[in-house]
């Protein structure tokens, strides 16, 4: 997923969800969006992160 398709699916879920939500790049260069407790950090770097009560 693209940069901006991540960073628009983390806003999406955070608002849904209510949590907090990691988009993180991985080792391959694709990003993606995640619940911060599913985030291990094995072979990624986080982004950002989308708080929904912040």
């Amino acid at each position: 997923m693209s940069r901006k398709d991540a960073h628009a699916f983390a806003v999406s879920l955070a608002a849904t969800l209510m949590v907090s939500i990691v988009v993180f790049q991985a080792g391959d260069g694709t990003f993606g969006a995640v619940p911060a407790d599913e985030i291990d950090g094995d072979e990624v770097v986080i982004v950002s992160e989308y708080d929904p009560f912040g």
